[in-house]
């Protein structure tokens, strides 16, 4: 019995690159085309992602448009619209007519209003303009914006027989049938139907005796990180898209949803490291500097600020220079404890994990915090006093100032994040510098007031 193969990730090399620019170089077609026949088409993106802009296009106008349409939908966002400003508009349309409605959405809205203007007139395939212009209305960020119209759909009123019939027909303009929904004359959604009870029901039973009326969808409205939530909670690989009167509108597969998480997670890492814009490293120096800026910017204004609270506090460092080393170590312990718990909360609204009142969660979050804070304190009051040789006085008003800290951290990084949340602000800010630097500052001035007060100065 032949063992099945084991599958090898795909690999960019060196070799394989330079060998693809020879025989771009050498126009050497044939050769092009037995290296890309064996490849997905992901992998091919990835492959022009690599290159530059003319190679990247020689490639496409090679290849089949049956296969260029899906490696154009893959690529990168930049180098895809690169691409196609190097493409005529009947080009452009015959890359269209291969895809799904809503990666010809996607790619159309990419492009300027007269040149999607010429690129719609060169298809002739009426329904399909019809379906693309529709989606291009709605929102990108919305549940329209996601979803496709090719669907496969039966009548309540139909024959097994009938219906068979019906979805043959259907399937072909769909990749992957992964439901069949059912709906009214007037194209409401009302179920669902097995396949399983359609194979082995009788030819002139009906529809609307053997579907399943339990059918979860979404508004053309919702919001698509709601709609990512919804699919993943329930492991759904599709789901249908409704109007108001529950028209059936399409349907949005779970490679899009898996897009939207990967989108969203990205946006969140850039948010938490102090970028305010959806940036990456090729983008140019301006662009980066406009996204970084701003919270670098508020991390100088907390060093200034922590550096004032200081300046009030010089009778303390004159007299125990010992509590300005141990700044840093406040400073540090403040931002960490603080960008953990708003973390641990991000991750939990993002999950829709979070249960319960606001109070509830502060009140936890403080006990942890308190736990946490003695633990660390004993230790460095024991450092300080034993190893550092320095009087229990100072080693209390170091140690008793970090629970404080630590307590006040903990409080501020859960609460920051859930009243971002409930004002509509994308909570992942919290877990960046403004959680750091808003708790530096408190953990200082918390830091210097404590010790003023233990050391009775």
């Amino acid at each position: 019995m032949e063992k099945s193969k084991k599958h090898i990730p795909f690999e960019i090399s060196i070799t394989m690159l330079e060998a693809i620019e020879l025989d771009i170089r050498n126009k050497n077609d044939s050769s092009l085309l037995m290296q890309f026949s064996e490849l997905h088409y992901a992998d091919i993106a990835e492959i022009l992602d690599e290159l530059n802009l003319f190679q990247a296009t020689y490639i496409i106008k090679l290849l089949d448009s049956e296969q260029t349409s899906d490696i154009l939908a893959e690529l990168d966002d930049d180098v895809r619209e690169k691409i196609l400003e190097n493409l005529s508009a009947k080009e452009i349309a015959e890359e269209v007519k291969e895809l799904d409605t809503d990666d010809a959405a996607d790619i159309l809205s990419e492009l300027s209003p007269e040149r999607k203007e010429n690129v719609i007139a060169q298809i002739d395939d009426k329904e399909l303009v019809a379906d693309i212009n529709e989606l291009l209305e709605y929102d990108e960020n919305t549940a329209g914006g996601l979803m496709a119209k090719e669907l496969v759909k039966v009548y309540e009123t139909w024959t097994v027989a009938g219906c068979l019939r019906k979805i043959r027909l259907q399937a072909e303009n769909v990749k992957r049938v992964h439901s069949i929904y059912v709906v009214d004359k007037a194209n409401k959604l009302i179920g669902r139907l097995s396949l399983k009870d359609l194979l082995i029901s009788k030819n002139e039973t009906k529809i609307s005796d053997i579907y399943i009326p339990k059918v979860d969808y979404v508004h053309f409205n919702d919001d698509d990180e709601d709609v990512a939530r919804l699919m993943t909670k329930y492991d759904l690989e599709a789901i249908p898209v409704v109007d108001d009167e529950k028209t059936l509108l399409g349907r949005i597969t779970i490679d899009d949803i898996v897009d939207v998480i990967i989108e969203e997670a990205e946006k969140d890492y850039q948010l938490a490291a102090g970028i305010t814009q959806d940036v990456d490293s090729e983008d140019s120096i301006l662009a980066l500097t406009k996204a970084r800026l701003p919270w670098l910017f508020l991390g100088l204004i907390g060093g200034v600020g922590a550096a004032i609270i200081m300046g009030n506090f010089d009778s303390i460092i004159k007299d125990f220079p010992i509590i300005l080393l141990f700044t840093p170590l406040i400073a540090a312990m403040a931002g960490n404890v603080g960008v953990q718990s708003s973390a641990i909360i991000v991750q939990g609204l993002a999950n829709d994990d979070i249960k319960g009142s606001i109070n509830n969660r502060l009140i936890k979050e403080m006990f942890l915090a308190t736990l946490n804070g003695v633990v660390l304190a004993v230790f460095l009051c024991g450092f300080i006093y034993k190893f550092w040789d320095q009087d229990i006085q100072t080693s209390l008003a170091v140690s008793v100032s970090l629970v404080a800290v630590i307590i006040v951290a903990g409080i501020v990084g859960t609460f920051i994040p859930l009243f971002l949340h409930k004002r509509g602000i994308d909570p992942a800010i919290a877990t960046g510098p403004f959680i750091t630097t808003s708790n530096d500052i408190f953990g200082i001035l918390i830091y210097f007031i404590i010790a003023k007060f233990i050391l009775n100065i």
